[in-house]
Order: C-alpha cells, then structure tokens, then sequence
C-alpha cells in the first residue's frame, strides 16, 4: 500500500481517503452502537474508521441485536405460561404490557451484551 503525502506548512500529511462502497440503513442498534464507540470509546472508533471496518461493524452489531431480541422475547413468551390467545383477546392491555415487559428486559440484556460492551 502506497502512502502519499500533501506538505501543509512544515508537516506531511498523508492523503487518506475511503474507498466508495454503497451503505445499508442502520437500524437503532447500529446507530446506538456508534454513538457510544465515538462518545466513550474514540481509539476503537478511530480504528475502525482507519481500517474501513466500522460500517461492517455496525450492521453486524446492528443486525446480531436484532436477531437476539427477537430470540430472548420468544423464549421468555415460550416460558411464561400465561401469555395465550385467550389472554390477548380476553384482556389486551395485560397482554400488551407483558409484552412490552418482555421486549424492555430483552433489549436490556443486548443493550449490555453488544451495544455498550467491549466486544469488536
């Protein structure tokens, strides 16, 4: 890999650019993601961003989060015994709030895991 450099005054600076490639959306988690390697964790950022590795980064965070998500509230409405289609026609509010409880504790849980942890 060839290196070149501009003379700005007394330094050489070296002429960096990204190689063009077309980028998917990111979904919350993606840009969850990003907001927190650039806010608490600016050397990975850097990193990833020199190396041309942080948008893959991203939709793989983006992408596992979303997937585990949907996995972890599955298995806690699989679990949980009292979730039916006669609770959800019978009494929705209930149903709904179960529900929404079970999406908060996952998202929690992937929150911790890949949004705000240190795994690359």
């Amino acid at each position: 890999m060839e290196i070149t450099y501009t003379k700005c005054g007394d330094y050489l600076l070296p002429n960096l650019t990204l190689k063009q490639r077309k980028y998917e959306n990111l979904n919350k988690y993606g840009l969850m993601r990003l907001y927190y390697l650039k806010k608490n964790k600016s050397a990975l950022y850097q990193q990833l961003l020199m190396q041309n590795k942080l948008f893959d980064h991203l939709f793989s965070v983006s992408i596992e989060a979303k997937e585990k998500v949907n996995y972890l509230i599955n298995e806690l409405v699989r679990l949980d015994d009292s979730i039916t289609e006669e609770l959800k026609a019978t009494n929705q509010m209930l149903w709904v709030q179960k529900m929404n409880n079970y999406k908060n504790t996952a998202e929690e849980i992937i929150l911790k895991e890949l949004i705000y942890g240190d795994t690359v």
